[in-house]
């Protein structure tokens, strides 16, 4: 029976392996879809800024908070780990009710812009019209296509 275990295991990581970068795509996303940007924008103009929860985790750690300012939809896209950027990732941000003010693990409260920035991860408006996150941006991903 172990062995079976075994073999199985082994052949659904070949598997896995043998499809290179297609494979990687299947378990872990680089782009979370959002949706078009003059609704995103219009949504977070009302009620603040929007929170990705969880990404797998419990903690703050892996919240993503997407902020947009001005009054052009398909710029000025922000996007924020939910911690303070003064702060490591255990000190997850509540949103404080339609606003771009969080309260911190200390009680402070801060604005959106005073969160922590993440590396490799990037707002993306897509033909002026979609918009999506990019988990695996790099300095040279274009934050507008189309």
């Amino acid at each position: 029976m172990l062995v079976l275990i075994f073999a199985a295991t082994w052949g659904m990581a070949a598997w896995i392996a043998r499809g290179g970068a297609e494979s990687t795509s299947r378990l872990a996303p680089e782009s979370l879809p959002v949706g078009n940007v003059t609704s995103v924008a219009e949504t977070i103009d009302e009620s603040g800024p929007v929170l990705y929860p969880g990404l797998d985790t419990t903690t703050g750690e892996r919240t993503l908070v997407l902020n947009h300012t001005g009054d052009d939809p398909t710029r000025e896209w922000r996007v924020y780990w939910a911690y303070p950027a003064d702060r490591d990732p255990t000190c997850g941000v509540e949103q404080v009710r339609h606003s771009d003010r969080f309260t911190d693990c200390d009680g402070r409260e801060i604005d959106v812009s005073e969160l922590a920035p993440p590396e490799g991860v990037c707002p993306v408006v897509e033909n002026r019209a979609r918009l999506s996150i990019n988990l695996t941006c790099n300095d040279l991903t274009p934050a507008t296509i189309g």
